[in-house]
């Protein structure tokens, strides 16, 4: 399947396309994954604050995971018919409140509450990202448009945590959340005046997220952009240590190394979209084959820092751009089913993601990196060749 195909979807022309919209959708995503990953580099000041272990501290993060993967499963049934336009306003007022609520919180239980909030907002939005694009844009435009919001997230992985830490130091744990606030006022303010109002054409019951799974194109495609992520976070979650121990950085250089990585995947968000266009398929079997590679070359290169440097900052430019490809099958794909296949892949994405950190923990504490960057590479090289059935699959039913 082509780009091309993506004209049977409902979509603007060029004249009427919200390009204000979808910047300000970005700038929504910026604030979201800024608010997911501060506890990051706040856990101590935050644990000292509430009375809390870091251990429990840390669980601002589980908890607004597991929030999203119940929101993202089933917020197209709950919201029903409602208008996308409002329902994108609610989830940004939600980002507010969990901002308020986590930047006052007199106790560790209510500061669960404002990561909770967070949790929903994220999962909300991400599921209704696809759908949204493709209600913005003509539908050649959809990759970039994608892109776009993908680039909002990129950008706040680059800087989430140092920031944090940072503002951190000056204003407090709570003043470095609640700097999120006034950035999500603004998101709320933009999409009241750039996004069209948006109805949704059916109503979605939580069945029919499940009842996805039984076209073959979408079960193949789940699975392999399940394995893409299981894979990289087996990796990811664990360079620190490796850095650490086998490259033998210091914290600065590993902070350096680490900004990097997220600079070139930001930029590679950027690029991506000509790929897509001249190939969505090829792109999304190569980049997880080069990303297979470059976990074996950093088990035999790993202690020499100007090579290991540069394969991570390779990966970075791949590993981040890479879901802007998915996100673009999953609009190809399900142009109808938009909603609902956006909440089933988020749901996926996070399931893998934890899924890759614990079986990339095991090998690391039994056999240490090398068995965890091998087993990295060959749940890659498994994404690939489901990339590949998936491929086949979908130009056979285009």
């Amino acid at each position: 399947m082509q780009l091309q195909a993506a004209a049977t979807m409902e979509a603007p022309d060029e004249r009427s396309a919200s390009w204000g919209g979808v910047l300000a959708m970005s700038l929504g995503a910026f604030a979201l994954v800024a608010s997911e990953f501060m506890p990051v580099s706040l856990l101590t000041p935050i644990a000292a604050d509430l009375h809390v272990t870091e251990g429990h501290a840390g669980q601002a993060i589980s908890v607004s995971g597991a929030f999203a993967v119940v929101t993202s499963l089933f917020i197209a049934s709950v919201a029903g018919r409602l208008d996308r336009k409002l329902l994108l306003l609610l989830l940004t007022a939600l980002t507010i409140a969990s901002g308020v609520i986590v930047a006052i919180a007199p106790n560790y239980a209510i500061f669960m509450v404002g990561r909770a909030l967070i949790g929903v907002a994220i999962g909300g939005f991400w599921s209704m990202s696809a759908a949204t694009a493709m209600r913005l844009v003509p539908p050649a435009q959809v990759p970039r448009a994608l892109a776009i919001f993908n680039g909002g997230n990129a950008l706040a992985t680059v800087i989430a945590a140092p920031l944090g830490s940072f503002l951190g130091s000056i204003i407090g744990w709570r003043g470095a959340f609640f700097c999120v606030v006034p950035v999500a006022l603004i998101v709320f303010v933009w999409q009241v005046f750039s996004l069209p109002s948006m109805m949704a054409e059916t109503k979605a019951g939580p069945a029919d997220v499940f009842k996805l799974l039984g076209r073959p194109v979408v079960a193949l495609g789940m699975a392999g952009v399940s394995l893409f992520f299981m894979g990289q976070f087996s990796l990811f979650t664990y360079l620190r240590p490796f850095l650490e121990t086998v490259t033998q950085i210091d914290v600065r250089t590993l902070s350096l190394v680490l900004l990097m990585m997220g600079t070139a995947g930001f930029v590679g968000t950027l690029l991506i979209g000509g790929f897509l266009k001249e190939g969505l398929y090829r792109t999304l079997i190569v980049i997880p084959a080069l990303m297979a590679v470059i976990a074996v070359a950093l088990i035999a290169f790993g202690s020499g820092f100007a090579v290991t440097t540069t394969l991570l900052v390779v990966w970075g430019l791949f590993a981040t751009s890479a879901p802007v490809g998915w996100w673009t099958w999953l609009a190809l794909t399900l142009p109808r089913d938009a909603e609902a296949g956006g909440g089933l892949m988020v749901a996926i994405v996070q399931l893998a993601i934890t899924l890759g950190a614990v079986i990339g923990g095991l090998l690391y504490d039994m056999s240490g990196y090398r068995s965890t960057f091998s087993a990295s590479a060959v749940i890659l090289l498994i994404a690939v060749l489901l990339a590949v059935l998936t491929s086949r699959r979908g130009r056979s039913t285009a």
